[in-house]
């Protein structure tokens, strides 16, 4: 049977386009009969025919085609509900689908109010929803002649008439919450599983109506469209501002959206006011804006239906996030909480609940308009609130909601003594909430009198990694401590020496004793504290066990720091998965120092799995997993990946603020440019004035060291590379190994091998280290002539670096690694691991060289030559005499004696002319 109501289609342009035929309730006979008697309910009074009109589709329609597939999916079942707040956009939803014209039969429309909750003038217009739609039942049923009563026999012919209709009858029900009348209810359910397939019910309500939900449930004979499926996707909302002319908004979109919730009336009614906005982003951007804009319909629609005791509770309760029955209590005085907050959360009030608990929270912009309404209403009240709900929130365990509402009030003595008293000093510094409990200090004025002030001022800074400003706080609060004059809490000496123990500078050079007795500090402090409040707070020992390896690492006791950092992350628990990530990327970044690459990648990646994975605040995320994973990069040859992995680094906000992890940085940097031959860029990236070695600690001032001897290195300035060394700290193995190296390259063996340690003296030494040695030596036996031990010394080097597959040693070493395995083709086939990234740095490589006795063809070249000896060369088959070489570059005659000198060792030769000839076999000369 054909509809005689309106519908809609879409023109080519995607705006809905009337095709209604105009007749409104004066001209459209509300009975297929006819006559003035048939507009009449059981009441007397008329049935006003406005209530079966579809309503129109608005022109600015988004339309949203995963709910209207969800209607149609659902109109194929007998009930199917959409329920939600006031604004939602579910009466604009059900006529949309109407108009799309794909409802499988007829369309009855019906707006239910509230003066219809009596059964008889309900189910008066109900039938004559029917009529007025043209649906015409076999056996038509008598109007109820009663408002309070509606007989069994009415409901059953109804029921037959619905079952013997040829097509279904959807009947659209807008409005059911508006009739909370369980006798209607249940003849609804009754006509609804009687009517059989024929009907199908449409229930627009802005509640659960009472329709046994369940058991359609338990049968699978329902379609549910909620809140969440009515909110506007980020797409939907982008839609919606095109269709109020604001193409040019796009930045606005994720801000609405997140603002209102994807709520549709709030996204229309911001939209209508930026179009008369002179800066429509702008006025997106501006809560009080948005506020502004949704006031009156969230005051009329919402706050002014309910009753006082609600509206009370509402306004009070709006200074919350979240809000629990007993705490509502608290703020109101009252005992009846849960009744209400049960009821609007029923009540689709913009009042939902948090799943699992008993706790309600608000839309924001309703919470919004409430604070504004509590602030008009009654001045003064708010700050008086909020500290009454900080002591119940302080009470039942919510240390940072607590916080924020004190923060909100500027009760900075209540909140810093609730900190360092109740030992939650520890969480400002680890933790899910640390990052949040820090924002609630962001406004404290740094330099308010008083002891815990002080303390929470210099956390503040730590946790932001200024130190320095960690420190003068710390002092400050100290000075308080004497001026007042008596024994402070164990608390307060427990937060003053952890604080002090993480901010330490780490300057002492005679093995680290600060660090290590400001532990012992903490530790002995701990015990006054009763062990069940040690027990509640596992960051205390966490950040002691941090505090303690980084006092070690920065002083250079890397062995005693390694073990630090491994107990540190075992130690963890998941309330200090900040500790735990930066724990282990320090870890991950030493174990890469010593060769342990297979072990420093695994924790690398283990670090900043845990920042992913257990939701570490990004401002708390460190770039050292990254450095770690860069220098095994490095270790391995892999330049693009040390590269990707250092950018990665220099996002993280320590990148800058931390000297241990900046040092790092920077020196990683450096290396990977002298990897690719550039020392000059490598020289810069380790010249910036704050980490010059006067400024740093112990092992961060030696890292830049050492980076910048094996720069001099490069640059064939064996001198300055020695020179580059002279105190440079802790005299680590590294350090001994690149002093080494040093002498090596001046031409000094002797020198080089009595800097060495034994060979069975280096059980302390790192993978990286071994092979070093090895590598040194194998060449000081090269250049003595020594090739077999040489060659045997090489093999060990290789046999030792594989299982990690460390290049670094060997691509850093110099060209005669790659000569000394062409004489040996068995041990470069063994080792194809190292050689194939040989080949893919200096090109070919060819395991030939020999004759077939075995004898060198040519001699080895140990050691590459610098652009200088280089330049030397150059002029030097032009038939120069030292005199006109020294002219011609502007140098000393001595400094060219001595070039010439290295050129000599470098090429395995003792004259000129030889060396001129054995610069062209190798292509350095042309």
């Amino acid at each position: 049977m054909p509809r005689s109501t309106a519908s809609a289609a879409w023109d080519s342009g995607g705006e809905p386009r009337d095709t209604r035929d105009n007749r409104t309730s004066e001209n459209v006979p509300a009975s297929g009969h006819g006559g003035a008697d048939a507009l009449r309910g059981p009441t007397g009074d008329p049935l006003l025919a406005a209530k079966f009109a579809i309503p129109a589709v608005p022109r600015t329609l988004v339309r949203r085609q995963r709910l209207l597939d969800r209607l149609t999916t659902g109109t194929a079942g007998p009930l199917t509900l959409i329920t939600g707040p006031a604004g939602a956009g579910k009466t604009t939803l059900a006529a949309s689908w109407v108009a799309e014209g794909t409802a499988p039969g007829p369309v009855v429309w019906l707006t239910a109010e509230h003066e219809d909750r009596a059964p008889g003038v309900f189910w008066s217009y109900v039938l004559e929803a029917l009529r007025h739609h043209q649906v015409e039942l076999p056996e038509d049923p008598d109007r109820p002649g009663s408002a309070e009563f509606v007989e069994y026999s009415l409901l059953a012919r109804l029921a037959s008439g619905l079952a013997h209709q040829h097509r279904p009858v959807v009947f659209v029900l807008d409005g059911l919450d508006q009739v909370p009348v369980r006798e209607v209810a249940s003849a609804l359910d009754f006509v609804l599983s009687h009517a059989g397939p024929s009907l199908r019910l449409v229930v627009i309500s802005r509640i659960d109506p009472l329709l046994p939900l369940h058991r359609y449930r338990a049968q699978g004979r329902i379609c549910e469209i909620r809140s969440a499926h009515l909110a506007f996707t980020r797409q939907e909302a982008a839609a919606l501002l095109r269709g109020h002319g604001l193409d040019s908004c796009e930045e606005s979109v994720d801000v609405l959206t997140a603002r209102t919730g994807g709520w549709a009336a709030g996204l229309r009614l911001c939209a209508l006011e930026m179009q008369r906005a002179d800066d429509p982003n702008g006025f997106a951007r501006s809560f009080a804006a948005s506020q502004s804009a949704v006031a009156d319909y969230l005051l009329a629609e919402v706050l002014d239906t309910q009753p006082e005791a609600t509206r009370d509770l509402l306004m009070r309760a709006s200074i919350l996030d979240r809000v629990h029955p007993d705490l509502a209590n608290t703020l109101t005085g009252r005992e009846d909480a849960e009744w209400i907050l049960a009821g609007l959360t029923r009540a689709g009030a913009f009042v939902e609940p948090v799943a699992g608990t008993r706790w309600c929270r608000f839309h924001p912009l309703f919470a919004e308009v409430l604070r504004t309404h509590l602030r008009h209403h009654h001045p003064g009240l708010e700050p008086r609130l909020r500290r009454r709900a900080a002591a119940w929130l302080a009470g039942h365990d919510r240390l940072t909601e607590a916080l924020e509402q004190a923060a909100a009030t500027e009760d900075w003595e209540w909140a810093t003594a609730r900190v360092v008293d109740h030992l939650e000093i520890g969480r400002l510094l680890t933790g899910p909430e640390a990052h949040r409990l820090e924002n609630c200090f962001a406004g404290m004025p740094r330099d308010l009198p008083g002891t815990a002030p002080a303390l929470v001022a210099g956390a503040c800074a730590a946790a932001q990694y200024d130190l320095a400003g960690c420190r003068a706080h710390l002092d400050r609060a100290e000075e308080h401590i004497r001026t007042e004059q008596a024994q402070p809490s164990p608390e307060t000496q427990l937060a003053l020496a952890l604080l002090r123990l993480l901010s330490s500078p780490g300057t002492d050079r005679e093995g680290g004793c600060d660090a290590v007795q400001e532990a012992d500090r903490t530790l002995d402090l701990a015990g006054h504290v009763p062990p069940s409040r040690r027990v509640q707070h596992p960051e205390i020992e966490a950040l002691r066990r941090y505090g303690l390896a980084r006092g070690l690492l920065l002083t250079g006791h890397l062995g005693a720091a390694r073990t630090a950092f491994a107990a540190a992350a075992d130690g963890c628990t998941g309330a200090t998965d900040v500790v735990r990530h930066h724990s282990l990327g320090q870890l991950a970044l030493l174990e890469s120092l010593r060769g342990e690459l297979n072990e420093a990648e695994e924790h690398a990646r283990f670090a900043l799995a845990t920042a992913r994975n257990r939701s570490v605040p990004p401002a708390r995320q460190s770039g050292i997993g990254h450095l770690a994973l860069a220098a095994v990069a490095l270790e391995r040859g892999d330049l693009r990946g040390a590269r990707h992995h250092l950018d990665l680094a220099s996002e993280c906000p320590d990148a800058e603020h931390d000297p241990g992890t900046r040092t790092e940085m920077l020196v990683l940097r450096s290396r990977w440019n002298l990897a690719q031959g550039r020392w000059r860029a490598a020289l810069a990236a380790i010249a910036a004035p704050e980490v010059r070695p006067p400024t740093l600690p112990p092992w961060p001032s030696q890292r830049i060291a050492l980076a910048n001897s094996a720069i001099q290195l490069a640059r064939g300035d064996p001198a300055a590379a020695i020179t580059a060394l002279h105190g440079a700290g802790p005299d680590t193995s590294a350090h001994v190994i690149a002093l080494a190296r040093a002498h090596l390259a001046s031409g000094d063996p002797d020198r080089t091998l009595g800097l060495l340690p034994a060979p069975g003296d280096q059980r302390d030494a790192g993978l990286a280290q071994r092979v070093d040695i090895l590598l040194i030596r194998a060449h000081a036996a090269l250049l003595a002539k020594d090739t077999e031990t040489a060659h045997s010394t090489l093999g060990e080097a290789l046999t030792a670096a594989r299982p990690e597959t460390l290049r670094r040693p060997f691509l850093e070493a110099g060209p005669w690694v790659r000569h000394l395995l062409e004489l040996r083709p068995e041990t470069a086939l063994r080792h194809a691991w190292l050689t194939a990234r040989l080949a893919a740095v200096n090109g070919t490589f060819r395991a030939d060289r020999l004759p077939a006795d075995g004898s060198p063809s040519a001699p080895l070249v140990v050691e590459q030559l610098s652009d200088r000896e280089r330049q030397v060369l150059q002029h030097c088959a032009q038939v120069m005499s030292t005199e006109e070489i020294a002219e011609a570059m502007c140098l000393s005659v001595n400094t060219v004696k001595t070039h010439l000198r290295s050129i000599y060792r470098k090429l395995v030769v003792s004259r000129r002319g030889e060396a001129v000839r054995r610069a062209r076999e190798l292509g350095l000369l042309f």
